[in-house]
């Protein structure tokens, strides 16, 4: 098990690294980079970038005990012909229109260079906040026969939340390694974690990479 708030992960005490996965999300340069997307956004991509060093350690910790390790990329076609209305609109309002922001054939679309990404490990493309919308993953996730699901990446208030509540929805038992995610705002990180335990975990359960990486390591004994 591992320990968490409101409750150890998983409640049922049964955790198999095998059945888990370990989702790695959006930690791309557009993100991560002062050059990014996000930087251009007007928010300081230092906070995102700070928890890799945390998130690779759990990363070693979760394929050693035999996790799946998914990374999931946001981005969209260079013509835009994936791109809604309603994205494109913000896109102009935001100045970024003609850039090749968030675009897969830019340099910016890609993992960051100092992510510890493996052969193995699945990528997931999306266009969507939630890593389920429009994509493979539930397919990949099943045909795993992936029943739990630890989340890191950024950010936590927009993409990792979003996933993490259609994870439930879909009665995946979740948890969230706090000092792997991160946000523009400190204040929409905290609120964002925060939510997770409410109602008794309602979202699951909330936990750090040190009690994960401890967690798994007990678990694969």
């Amino acid at each position: 098990m591992i320990a968490a708030q409101p409750f150890d992960f998983p409640y049922d005490g049964k955790l198999v690294p095998s059945q888990t996965a370990l989702m790695v999300i959006d930690l791309q340069i557009d993100f991560c980079s002062p050059n990014g997307y996000f930087a251009s956004m007007g928010y300081d991509p230092a906070p995102l970038a700070a928890i890799v060093p945390a998130v690779n350690r759990v990363i070693a910790a979760a394929r050693k005990a035999g996790c799946l390790i998914i990374h999931t990329r946001q981005g969209y076609r260079a013509d835009l012909a994936d791109m809604t209305p309603y994205e494109k609109w913000r896109r102009k309002q935001s100045g970024l229109e003609n850039t090749q922001v968030l675009l897969r054939s830019s340099p910016g679309f890609q993992l960051l260079p100092e992510l510890d990404v493996a052969d193995t490990d699945v990528i997931v493309d999306k266009t969507c906040n939630s890593s389920f919308t429009y994509t493979d993953l539930e397919h990949v996730l099943r045909a795993q026969g992936v029943t739990h699901m630890l989340f890191t990446g950024c950010t936590t208030d927009v993409c990792v939340h979003t996933t993490l509540r259609e994870a439930c929805d879909r009665n995946f038992q979740c948890l969230t390694i706090s000092d792997c995610c991160a946000s523009g705002e400190q204040w929409a990180h905290e609120a964002a974690i925060n939510m997770i335990s409410i109602e008794n975990g309602v979202f699951g359960t909330v936990s750090t990479s040190d009690a994960v990486i401890a967690g798994l390591a007990r678990a694969s004994r």
